[in-house]
């Protein structure tokens, strides 16, 4: 229950009071994104800590002017690969193989797998399913965040081309993906901050669904269609 305690504490915090983060805190709530999951485990993202309050204004006017940007203590650039090679996927199972002890070749069969099937899909496709790793990374930053009583608002309302420029992303093959400004909730000037917190009713967002309730379609390499597997249930 602590967990969802923490979580009903949070909102997307509208205006911060530029109070500094204890720096436990800002550990704790990197290393929680840290350990988060990922495709095949490659972590196929970093993450850039931001408090220069003039890069921070630069970035801001970038940003839709969001005030959060300039009023927060350190604003987490969430940045993914802008694509696969066999260069990079092999340096992480080379660091992963060293790490566990086993011999550098152990994961060969896996990466040829991977890369057959990512490669031929295109750098965008890449892109967009890397970007897609680092939004679980901000998950656990922003639950983190709530756990150590520390606001944090997840942020797309910026030029990725302008942030990417500005960082000099692209040149070391990454694309910014998302913004989390932390920092603490200014009272007296957050409008939201008193609102009602409002989801999805559990039984709209909840859907359970058998094998019966799915479509019969033919599945490649499947000698069946859902509807025989169906009526021999």
């Amino acid at each position: 229950m602590a967990l969802l305690n923490d979580l009903r504490w949070r909102y997307a915090t509208k205006k911060m009071n530029g109070n500094k983060i204890p720096q436990e805190k800002l550990e704790y709530i990197l290393e929680a994104a840290r350990m988060a999951p990922s495709s095949s485990g490659l972590q196929q993202y970093k993450i850039i800590v931001i408090e220069d309050k003039a890069l921070l204004e630069t970035i801001k006017s970038i940003a839709s002017n969001q005030s959060q940007i300039t009023d927060c203590s350190h604003l987490l650039v969430f940045a993914a690969w802008d694509g696969y090679s066999e260069e990079r996927v092999s340096e992480v199972f080379n660091y992963m193989m060293e790490e566990r002890g086993l011999p550098p070749n152990t994961m060969d069969g896996y990466k040829k797998t991977i890369l057959n099937l990512y490669q031929p899909l295109g750098r965008e496709w890449q892109a967009h399913h890397a970007a897609k790793q680092s939004y679980i990374a901000l998950g656990m930053a922003v639950a983190a965040a709530a756990e150590q009583r520390v606001d944090a608002t997840p942020m797309e309302g910026f030029s990725a081309d302008q942030l990417d420029e500005l960082l000099q992303l692209r040149a070391s093959g990454y694309r910014s993906t998302v913004l989390l400004p932390l920092g603490f909730r200014d009272e007296s000037g957050d409008w939201l901050v008193n609102m009602k917190k409002v989801r999805t009713p559990k039984e709209q967002f909840i859907e359970e669904m058998s094998l019966a309730d799915a479509a019969d379609i033919e599945i490649p390499g499947m000698e069946q269609t859902l509807g025989d597997l169906v009526s021999e249930k």
